[in-house]
């Protein structure tokens, strides 16, 4: 194990134990951010879940974020590849400065309104799958920021990030699972395969040559799948799948399979 993995280990142990506990989100996520902060230091850490209208964003210091700056992102963050990263992306954890120059954050148009205000100059984000709200698929984004005068954060901040992605992911999955399944949703196990590899990364020419099985066929266990998953995407299905699997999958007989 590297030495930033190690760092990364010993700052994670109060959140895994904070985690291990937890048998409700509404408790968990404000004894949560403290330890968040101190795992990957920082000024201010926000919790964004999404789309999820029973658990809104929050933020430590409490109401960092204004109206007048929660609108200016709304209406500008595709502008910013970190941002895109976190939201559309894989969610691991990142630093602004891997991707982006400080002058080439200070140049976006989103900059003045949402950043400057609270002082968000050095900044660390991640996303992952988080359970289930309002019977669909949830994420949840926390980015963690610091000051201009502040150090950029460090490769044992970005390792100890990843070690908390993992822990959060199974956590919330428990607090949040997904709603009880009609029969008539449950994925057959070739669609169950497909779903895996989808989740894994492979396109479908990669999926059909794993299983032996042609690309049209990959694309309709795809369309059946989509429709039991209640997504629409490549994308959405890789996250509802990775959800379900944090148990094992329940399946079908696949009729010829």
């Amino acid at each position: 194990m590297s030495t930033a993995a190690e760092a990364g280990v010993r700052r994670i142990l109060p959140v895994v134990d904070l985690l291990i506990d937890a048998v409700d989100e509404d408790a968990l996520v404000p004894a949560l951010l403290p330890l968040l902060l101190d795992a990957v230091p920082g000024d201010s850490v926000i919790w964004s879940p999404r789309p999820d209208p029973a658990h809104p964003l929050c933020t430590l210091p409490a109401g960092l974020l204004s109206r007048d700056v929660l609108d200016a992102f709304d209406r500008g963050w595709w502008c910013d590849s970190f941002v895109r990263h976190t939201r559309l992306g894989s969610g691991t954890p990142m630093r602004r400065s891997a991707l982006q120059t400080t002058g080439e954050f200070h140049a976006l148009p989103v900059y003045p309104d949402v950043y400057r205000p609270f002082g968000a100059e050095r900044q660390l984000a991640m996303s992952f799958p988080a359970g289930y709200a309002a019977g669909g698929p949830r994420r949840v984004a926390v980015v963690v920021s610091r000051g201009r005068r502040d150090r950029d954060f460090s490769d044992a901040d970005v390792a100890a990030a990843g070690l908390l992605r993992a822990r959060l992911i199974r956590a919330l999955g428990r607090l949040a699972p997904p709603p009880p399944e009609p029969a008539r949703d449950l994925v057959t196990r070739r669609e169950s395969a497909v779903l895996g590899l989808l989740a894994d990364g492979l396109t479908n020419q990669q999926i059909a040559h794993r299983l032996a099985i042609s690309p049209r066929t990959v694309d309709k266990h795809l369309e059946h799948a989509y429709a039991k998953l209640r997504v629409g995407g490549r994308v959405a299905a890789a996250n509802a799948w990775l959800m379900r699997t944090g148990a094992p999958a329940e399946c079908a007989p696949d009729a010829g399979a």
